[in-house]
C-alpha cells in the first residue's frame, strides 16, 4: 500500500529526541517540539512582544487565562499540528508551530465563566525548551536565540488581551472571542484524509504510534466505503445500514426521559454499557438533543468522578454564550482521544447525559480515604 510505504520511509529519524529537566535555553520560535518534552512558558513581557495589536500571533489569541502559566514548566502533551473544525464541522485543519501542554486548560475566567475547559493552544514562540545542559548536542544552541519574531512591545498590553475577549460589548448580549472561536483564522488550510504528511507528523512528533495511525487509516477507508455505499448503492448497505464505525445504534423511537440523578462534582459514576445507552438514543444517536459520539464508547463500563455540571459554554461558531438548563456532565479524565477523528489532539471533554451514567455508592472507608487525600 503506497500510504504504508510512505509512512515507513518517513519514520527514519526524529523518533528518539526528548528533553529532560535542566537549564532553560533561549531558542528560535520554531522549536519543533515533541510530545513529552519539558518546556517553560515565557514571561508576560516576552509573550506580549510576540503579539499583534489584537493580542494574537498568527491569528491565534493569547487569552488572559493563559497569563497565570507564565514562568511555569510543563510537559508537552501533544503537538497541535491539526485540529477538528468544530465551527463549520468540516474536515481537520492545519495549525503551524503550536502544541498542547499537559493538563493546561482554559478556566473561562475572562470569558464569563465558560465551562468548556478547552485544552489551550500554545505557539512555540511563547515557550522555551528546557534541556539537559550536560548534553553535548545542545552546546552553543543558546547563541542561536532569535527575536526576529518579536514586534514592538507597545502594540499589545494585558489590557489588550482582556479587550480581545469580546467582539461585541453590549448590555443585552456579549459576543465572545477565544482560541476556539478563532480556529478557522488561526489555521492555514484543510487537511484531506489522504494526506500522508499528517500521519507522518503524528508519529514523528510522538503524538501517536504507527499501529494507531494504521488502525485509524483502516477505519477511515471503511467509513469512506460505507458513505459511498449509502450514496451509490443504498439498497446494498448491508453493514449496519451504512453507518460509520464505531457503530452507535440508537434504538429509541420516542423522546428519552431525564434520569435526574442530580450528580454533583466529586461523585463517583460508572458509564452504562453500550447496549443500555443505545436504548436511550434516537435514530440520530441523540438523547434529548445531545449526541453520543463514537469516541465515548471506550468509556462504557468504566468509572470516573464528576468534574462539573455544565451550565454555560461559548458557541464556537457565533461567539454567543449558550445556557444549558438540562443535565450535562463532564467526567474527570474522560476525553475525546481522537481515535476516530484522525488523531485530533484537542482532547475535548465529551458531554454526558445522566441517563448514560449510574451513581456508584461508596462506603464510609472509601469516603474517608478520599477526603484525607490532599
Amino acid at each position: 500500500m503506497p500510504i504504508v510505504e510512505s509512512l515507513q520511509s518517513e519514520l527514519v529519524d526524529g523518533l528518539g529526541a526528548g528533553a529532560v529537566s535542566g537549564a532553560v535555553m533561549e531558542m528560535d520560535p520554531v522549536l519543533d517540539l515533541r510530545a513529552g518534552e519539558l518546556v517553560e512558558v515565557r514571561s508576560r513581557q516576552e509573550i506580549l512582544r510576540t503579539l499583534d495589536s489584537r493580542g494574537a500571533l498568527d491569528s491565534l489569541p493569547f487569552m488572559p487565562e493563559m497569563l497565570e502559566f507564565c514562568g511555569r514548566r510543563f510537559r508537552v502533551y501533544k503537538r497541535a499540528d491539526k485540529v477538528c473544525d468544530t465551527i463549520d464541522w468540516g474536515t481537520l485543519r492545519r495549525m503551524e508551530r503550536a502544541v498542547h501542554l499537559e493538563g493546561v486548560r482554559c478556566n473561562g475566567g475572562a470569558h464569563a465563566g465558560c465551562q468548556a475547559g478547552c485544552l489551550i493552544h500554545w505557539k512555540e514562540a511563547w515557550l522555551k525548551r528546557v534541556v539537559d545542559p550536560s548534553n553535548a548536542s545542545t552546546v552553543g544552541v543558546a547563541d542561536q536565540a532569535d527575536d526576529a519574531h518579536h514586534i514592538d512591545a507597545s502594540t499589545c498590553t494585558e489590557e489588550t488581551l482582556v479587550e480581545a475577549t469580546r467582539k461585541k460589548w453590549d448590555e443585552e448580549e456579549e459576543i465572545f472571542s477565544c482560541q476556539a472561536t478563532e480556529l478557522i483564522r488561526a489555521t492555514t488550510s484543510t487537511i484531506p484524509w489522504w494526506s500522508v504528511g499528517q500521519y507522518v507528523r503524528d508519529v514523528r512528533s510522538g503524538n501517536d504510534g504507527v499501529g494507531s495511525v494504521l488502525r485509524g487509516l483502516f477505519v477511515g477507508f471503511f467509513n469512506k466505503f460505507q458513505k459511498a455505499n449509502v450514496r451509490i448503492l443504498p439498497r446494498l448497505t448491508l453493514i449496519h445500514s451504512g453507518r460509520t464505525y464505531p457503530f452507535v445504534l440508537g434504538k429509541l423511537s420516542a423522546r428519552a426521559l431525564s434520569a435526574d440523578l442530580g450528580l454533583q462534582p466529586g461523585e463517583l459514576v460508572e458509564v452504562k454499557s453500550k447496549e443500555e445507552i443505545f436504548e436511550t438514543l434516537d435514530e440520530r444517536d441523540r438523547t434529548r438533543g445531545l449526541r453520543f459520539d463514537g469516541e465515548m464508547l471506550q468509556y462504557c463500563g468504566r468509572r470516573g468522578r464528576v468534574l462539573r455540571r455544565i451550565h454555560k459554554i461559548i458557541d464556537e461558531k457565533t461567539g454567543r454564550m449558550l445556557s444549558i438548563d438540562s443535565d450535562c456532565i463532564v467526567i474527570d479524565g474522560f476525553i475525546c482521544t481522537g481515535d476516530y477523528h484522525r488523531s485530533c489532539p484537542r482532547a475535548v471533554y465529551p458531554y454526558w447525559r445522566e441517563s448514560w451514567l449510574k451513581r456508584v455508592e461508596e462506603d464510609s472507608s472509601d469516603l474517608g480515604r478520599r477526603t484525607a487525600t490532599p
